[in-house]
């Protein structure tokens, strides 16, 4: 069996299915689940299922943001940090990190008052990475140009 990258607890990633490159994103074990800060979330119907559209922004200060559509793949009970329940929509997305890319569940949410704008959780990092809660950003930058384009 081939070793496993290491990471960091932040990294970069991308959501090439979204168009969305070079997000911030806590890289958390604790958390089973992967979650997205979203805003002005709409649900929808189109060719008969439900759909989801939302703003993706890269941070607090917002210097960049992405409009999205995603086909909805469930709407469950999630435990936020604080030990709330509260129900959430679920997409289905390619993630790219560190050279990989493969699909995972992701939560939408609220996320602004956080500093990242994206939660990698265990269920997306268990069996391919490695964290080492010492390191910070130690993927190169992701490619815009890559991503850019849906």
């Amino acid at each position: 069996m081939a070793a496993l990258t290491t990471l960091g607890w932040r990294e970069r990633v991308a959501l090439p299915d979204l168009g969305i490159a070079g997000l911030k994103a806590k890289l958390d074990t604790g958390a089973r689940s992967s979650a997205l800060h979203v805003d002005a979330l709409e649900a929808f119907r189109r060719d008969g299922a439900q759909w989801l559209r939302f703003e993706v922004s890269s941070g607090r200060r917002r210097l960049r943001s992405w409009a999205a559509e995603a086909p909805v793949v469930d709407r469950r009970v999630v435990t936020d940090t604080g030990g709330h329940r509260c129900e959430r929509w679920f997409i289905r997305s390619t993630v790219s990190l560190a050279g990989e890319a493969f699909p995972i569940d992701i939560s939408l949410t609220d996320r602004r008052h956080m500093l990242f704008p994206m939660l990698l959780g265990r269920t997306a990092i268990a069996g391919r990475f490695v964290i080492d809660p010492r390191l910070s950003y130690t993927q190169p930058r992701v490619s815009r140009a890559v991503t850019d384009t849906p």
